[in-house]
């Protein structure tokens, strides 16, 4: 599965497309916030920024994210990150990081939603996941080998997105490289001519399970109500 849970068509659906622009105006705040808020010299503000492009998230929305997220504005939202583990169905490790300007609401819904699993303490199950960065990249299909890009960047490994992540007559990968490696890796991919769409730190699991169709929909359910919600930012799981 690579790096965070992900589920398809979700930016098709209209019903939770405010949610999905809920969360990327987020990322850019963050991003933002977090760093140098011209997307040129900012790794993953350009990713964020992207992304927001991707889901047709209107400029102008995109363009007070970044001076808001960067104190430019009044008003300036704080978020926390807050980190949940814990297990899904049939025992698959799951990590969950929130970005809420309510710790309290947070804690309250990711009870609720781990019902069906089992929250745990913090470093339950964090230690079954390397932590990596990663970069999402897509570029016009120019006959060229991810691999040898990969190993040109910097990266440790790199494998192909899901085909609807990526634009058509395009290919697109998804690089892993040392956090220490994380800028290099990102600047390098774009003075190659690559569109990122995602750069940042990652759970990556060690060891993810293969488990049967009927129990893959279970858990997909259960791992896709979790990143519905408004709070929940990233979410991790151990599957295949």
């Amino acid at each position: 599965m690579g790096a965070q849970w992900k589920h398809a068509g979700r930016i098709e659906n209209s019903s939770k497309r405010g949610a999905l622009i809920s969360k990327l105006v987020k990322e850019i705040l963050v991003a933002a916030k977090g760093g140098d808020p011209n997307p040129d010299n900012n790794a993953r503000l350009r990713a964020a920024v992207e992304s927001a492009r991707k889901a047709s998230v209107p400029r102008e929305n995109i363009e007070r994210a970044i001076k808001k997220g960067a104190g430019l504005l009044d008003g300036q939202i704080q978020y926390d990150l807050i980190t949940y583990e814990g297990f899904a169905p049939h025992k698959i490790p799951v990590v969950v990081e929130c970005l809420t300007d309510n710790k309290n609401r947070a804690a309250a819904d990711i009870r609720v939603l781990f019902r069906k699993g089992m929250l745990g303490a913090m470093g339950s199950v964090s230690w079954m996941f390397d932590r990596l960065g990663v970069v999402e990249a897509t570029i016009a299909d120019q006959g060229k080998d991810i691999e040898t890009i990969a190993i040109e960047a910097g990266a440790q490994n790199v494998e192909p997105l899901e085909s609807y992540e990526v634009p058509e007559a395009s290919i697109g990968a998804r690089f892993f490289c040392d956090p220490t490696d994380l800028d290099g890796v990102s600047k390098y991919l774009v003075q190659s001519g690559w569109i990122l769409t995602l750069s940042e730190m990652s759970y990556i699991a060690k060891n993810p399970l293969d488990l049967p169709e009927d129990q893959k929909k279970e858990i997909s359910e259960f791992l896709n109500a979790i990143d519905e919600n408004d709070d929940v930012h990233r979410v991790y799981a151990a599957l295949k």
